[in-house]
């Protein structure tokens, strides 16, 4: 089998994977709106998928479109994100909700220029919505992406970081010509490398793609191997501290803005830290500093 039978293969075997094993998530199979296919492509950036689904639901019904989110209040905003993580993706998806509204009357763009000129949209979430929202033929490259085309194609493990050059030829090469199979292409692809051709326990015994698989076929080389920056720890960090305030301010009850300071005190025992956090939060646009000490959301 040559390059191009080995390539359609694996096409044809994902596509069908693909139709019988793919996650029924809110925002698949035209289901929403190209506004909410970008919003669940910036609340799953390093957040479990499993994790958004609900936080989702609840933003669309609140905020429908790009207007509507434009429209809330700040304090709404981060309180809706919950404990999605990496608060500040809240603000800047109401900016990029403000510029939607503003620039193009409510109506999503359709051209990558356009997309990655909307605040906080990038190369992968602009590539993404082009794809799975507007089926135009586009590579789309993350993580997911990147593990399964390197261990499939060249029997290597991708060790994360930037994209390789390789990696994003790779990417390019072997996506389909036809638009309608290239977004097929891009979702299968993705939810393999999500539910079976993970990054340290492959499910290579139910992969439909397996005997085609360099990496298999070598021995699963490195599997696992990631890049040598080792992983940063989340108990004791400055993310955590934050996160700790956050949550504190959205738990108050129904009636109270404000956190008082001697409140602020028993969130955490390293009050120099924690004043490091909260005028972090402040700078960040996530919180008011108040002039006795308490913080609240910004109105």
């Amino acid at each position: 089998m040559n390059d191009l039978q080995r390539n359609e293969s694996v096409r044809r075997k994902l596509a069908a994977w693909w139709d019988t094993n793919a996650r029924d998530l809110p925002w698949r199979f035209g289901r929403t709106t190209p506004w909410g296919v970008l919003v669940s492509e910036v609340m799953s950036q390093q957040t479990q998928m499993s994790r958004v689904v609900p936080y989702w639901e609840t933003w669309m019904r609140a905020w429908p479109d790009a207007a509507a989110l434009a429209d809330a209040t700040t304090a709404e905003v981060i309180t809706a994100w919950g404990r999605l993580g990496y608060p500040r993706r809240a603000l800047r998806l109401q900016d990029c909700a403000r510029a939607v509204r503003d620039r193009y009357a409510d109506e999503l763009p359709r051209t990558y220029d356009e997309l990655t000129g909307l605040p906080g949209i990038g190369d992968y979430t602009a590539s993404a919505v082009l794809s799975f929202a507007f089926g135009e033929r586009i590579a789309v490259i993350d993580t997911n992406i990147r593990r399964v085309l390197s261990r499939v194609f060249l029997g290597e493990e991708s060790l994360g970081g930037s994209a390789k050059p390789a990696e994003r030829e790779l990417v390019n090469r072997v996506l389909p010509a036809d638009a309608a199979r290239s977004v097929t292409w891009n979702q299968s692809v993705m939810e393999l490398g999500a539910t079976v051709c993970t990054a340290k326990r492959p499910l290579c015994d139910v992969c439909p793609v397996a005997e085609h698989c360099a990496f298999l076929a070598a021995g699963r080389p490195g599997l696992g191997e990631r890049r040598t920056r080792p992983r940063q720890r989340f108990a004791g960090t400055d993310r955590q501290v934050r996160g700790i305030v956050l949550d504190a301010l959205r738990g108050l009850p129904d009636g109270q803005s404000v956190l008082e300071r001697s409140r602020i005190e028993s969130l955490w025992a390293d009050h120099v830290q924690l004043d490091q956090c909260i005028a972090s939060l402040d700078e960040d646009g996530l919180i008011d500093m108040l002039p006795d000490g308490g913080v609240r959301l910004p109105q």
